[in-house]
């Protein structure tokens, strides 16, 4: 499936803010790019346009293509819950967002390139498949002939973030999906009513 390969730095300075992790240019340069920079002048946003921005920030963050991301959402419709929130969970529950979040990779893009490439398993079982919907109580493991790869240890090594609706052992390198994150679990600065919106219209 195609993913975004282009300039992450110029996608970051777009959104103001560090879509696919820390990012140098956006330091340097934190106004949107374009040949004028900082001094091109900008008009109001129209309502679409923040709502589609907004959008694509979803997208970007969660590694999401358009068609797969109209499915989510048609799918949150018609779940219980409020959509938006149901929306984001069903981003969060993604096998590649959950590895990236058990800290076996820095980034989503790298935790979808260790699913893909077949390291990970779901419940003893290899999975491939980057988007598979993971369900309460399932245990994501690095399989065995896999856990002395360097790109892991060097991610695990530097993260110390724990989050209430994942379970994680480093030793083993093996976690639970504990439940669906409720919105204030989520971490990511996206406000999904706006999306809810733009769908809507």
């Amino acid at each position: 499936m195609a993913r975004y390969r282009g300039p992450k730095a110029k996608i970051a300075r777009r959104f103001r803010e560090p879509i696919f992790g820390p990012s140098k240019a956006l330091e340097k340069k934190n106004y949107p790019p374009g040949m004028h920079g900082n001094a091109r002048r900008r008009g109001k946003e129209s309502e679409y346009a923040v709502q589609l921005k907004e959008k694509q920030k979803a997208k970007y963050t969660y590694g999401i293509l358009e068609r797969q991301f109209r499915l989510m959402f048609e799918k949150a419709v018609r779940s219980t819950g409020i959509t938006g929130e149901v929306l984001l969970g069903l981003c969060e529950s993604r096998l590649d967002n959950v590895v990236y979040r058990m800290g076996l990779a820095r980034t989503r893009r790298g935790a979808r390139q260790l699913v893909s490439h077949r390291h990970i398993t779901v419940n003893g079982e290899l999975v491939n498949i980057p988007s598979y919907q993971l369900k309460p109580g399932d245990e994501v493991s690095v399989r065995e002939k896999s856990k002395s790869l360097t790109a892991i240890d060097d991610a695990l090594s530097s993260n110390d973030k724990v989050y209430d609706y994942i379970t994680f052992n480093k030793a083993s390198m093996s976690g639970t999906f504990v439940s669906v994150p409720e919105r204030i679990q989520i971490p990511e600065n996206i406000k999904e009513q706006l999306i809810v919106e733009l769908y809507s219209k």
